[in-house]
């Protein structure tokens, strides 16, 4: 060896260059992937279910139909995305399927309690229950609506027509007959709002199946707040 090469980097002469750090793992095992696959198409079942039941798929006043989707697909398939969605640090989205979780998760118990009278709700008090129950949801679905308009357009667009399926669900109830009959022309045209903002969903899982899979986002809007 010369004496040039056993003194490099001691006197003036370029060091070796440092070996390049070897890039970081992929995630993988339980947080990896994106939970918004299965929440949505979870979120998808539950409105399809709603929104056929109410234009008249099934008899007028059957609310019981969609209960099995609504509690056991629905309900659960939110509520474990949220705590996957939590489990790697995506706490809006974490919440947002918390919150649709909660509401499809109390829908079926509101259902199944009036129908087996669990609650000892007196005949009278049911609609102003049914109401209740419309109105806090209302409530909390537009302060989501207002609180993550920083999310594309197309979620915006999900939780603004939410808003307004509850809003005339409730103003349906509102309005019923001195028989305690709601409004079928209302609730009807919420069932094509609950439709339409599944057909918004069904879109948004397009776009997370497809980079999923390996493929592009699709084209989901700017935000309405930057």
């Amino acid at each position: 060896m010369s004496t040039v090469d056993a003194t490099a980097g001691e006197s003036g002469s370029p060091a070796p260059a440092a070996p390049e750090a070897a890039p970081a793992p992929a995630v993988v095992g339980p947080l990896a992937g994106d939970p918004s696959i299965w929440g949505l198409a979870s979120f998808i079942a539950g409105s399809v279910a709603l929104g056929l039941g109410l234009v008249g798929v099934v008899p007028f006043g059957v609310l019981g139909a969609p209960i099995a989707i609504i509690l056991a697909a629905t309900s659960v398939g939110l509520l474990l995305s949220a705590i996957w969605s939590a489990a790697i640090g995506q706490s809006a989205v974490a919440a947002v399927f918390g919150i649709f979780g909660t509401y499809w998760l109390s829908y079926g118990a509101l259902v199944l309690g009036l129908d087996h009278n669990w609650f000892a709700i007196v005949p009278t008090a049911v609609l102003a229950t049914i109401k209740l129950f419309l109105l806090t949801w209302l409530i909390i679905i537009v302060m989501l609506t207002v609180a993550t308009l920083r999310l594309p357009l197309a979620f915006t667009a999900v939780f603004a027509l939410i808003d307004l399926a509850l809003l005339l669900l409730y103003l349906g109830f509102a309005q019923a007959s001195p028989a305690g009959v709601p409004s079928s022309g209302l609730l009807k045209t919420a069932g094509y709002v609950v439709l339409v903002f599944a057909a918004i969903g069904v879109y948004l899982f397009f776009s997370a199946a497809s980079v999923g899979t390996g493929g592009k986002a699709l084209s989901l809007g700017k935000p309405l707040l930057h």
